[in-house]
């Protein structure tokens, strides 16, 4: 049985109400179920190119959106699409999106690694390894000179931590103050690269204190500790204390895309991360505390399949973009 004695008490728990720890397990399910939908898609040929897939990782999207509103932004990665489901985005457009429809996101141009949705604050997943990490910068200091209040997060991965956009991008948003939290998703590999192999500090947020600013290292399969980490680094962003730089351990079950062979990894360590898995987590979490009762993790884990259907049967039936319009919203027209 479970310690639940007042000192035990998980911050989530204490933390949010019933009803919104519900919804942030039906997202994870929801993202879980789309990763799994989006893999089955593209093996019927439904998808063509590429995608990174983020099953096994969804703790550290719900836990470090979670305390965000609408006005604050986040900035996303190759292997973003449960930032964009932690944000609030529509899994049909999204589908539809992925399967080059009129109805998707960008219209069918962006594909699985440029969606955006900026009237939820999502300013996009980026191809470029490191990419938002300036952009994320760019929109902070725009919340800080227009005093919106927003704050931005950054999620990105442990290969963009040695590169040099993270090393200019937390230098000038210290220098600045700026209200932003830099994510990283450490999965522990950078395409193939071991983050044993290629980063020299053995905590990725040990990089803070060269920036003078807030560093915590947590568990990123445990939802609790990704949302306590965010919202200390939230609550210093809005009173003008500056960036953080959280790093959330986790793990992708997959290999880095759908042309990944999967041969740096043992089956034992994969096995070994998968026993982690950060959805029965929190389910039992939520079970121990009385938010959740006897066949509603099924229950929820059921409504968040059927949406996933729901969303590829309206990408299947969404137009595609008319040939005569393949250079619209691509390129940009000079002024007459």
């Amino acid at each position: 049985m479970a310690d639940t004695s007042p000192d035990n008490i998980p911050f989530a728990i204490s933390a949010y109400t019933p009803e919104r720890l519900r919804g942030a397990l039906r997202q994870m399910y929801l993202i879980r179920k789309f990763e799994e939908g989006a893999e089955d898609s593209y093996t019927r040929g439904l998808i063509h190119g590429t995608m990174h897939l983020s099953i096994g990782q969804e703790a550290s999207a719900v836990g470090a959106c979670i305390g965000l509103s609408e006005t604050d932004k986040i900035t996303s990665t190759h292997r973003g699409h449960g930032h964009s489901i932690a944000k609030g985005a529509d899994v049909g457009r999204m589908f539809a999106e992925f399967f080059g429809k009129e109805t998707g996101y960008c219209k069918g141009r962006g594909g699985s690694m440029h969606i955006a949705d900026v009237g939820k604050g999502n300013l996009g997943a980026n191809g470029i390894v490191g990419g938002g990490l300036p952009i994320a910068v760019g929109a902070a200091l725009s919340a800080k000179r227009l005093e919106t209040g927003a704050v931005t997060v950054c999620f990105f991965g442990d290969g963009a931590n040695n590169e040099g956009a993270f090393h200019e991008a937390l230098n000038m948003a210290a220098i600045w103050k700026l209200p932003v939290i830099f994510l990283c998703e450490n999965n522990k590999y950078g395409m193939s690269m071991s983050t044993d192999r290629s980063t020299a500090v053995a905590s990725i947020a040990d990089r803070a204190v060269a920036y003078a600013m807030a560093g915590a290292s947590v568990d990123g399969n445990d939802f609790s500790a990704v949302s306590e980490a965010s919202e200390a680094a939230i609550a210093r962003a809005r009173a003008g204390e500056g960036p953080s730089l959280i790093e959330a351990v986790t793990y992708r079950w997959r290999g880095h895309s759908k042309s990944d062979r999967n041969r740096y990894r043992s089956k034992e360590e994969i096995a070994e991360w998968m026993a982690c898995d950060p959805i029965p987590r929190m389910v039992q979490m939520l079970s121990d505390h009385g938010i959740i009762g006897a066949g509603d993790a099924a229950r929820i884990e059921a409504e968040a399949e059927a949406e996933i259907v729901q969303g590829i049967a309206f990408a299947k039936e969404s137009p595609a973009p008319a040939l005569s319009d393949v250079t619209r919203d691509v390129y940009t027209k000079p002024a007459a």
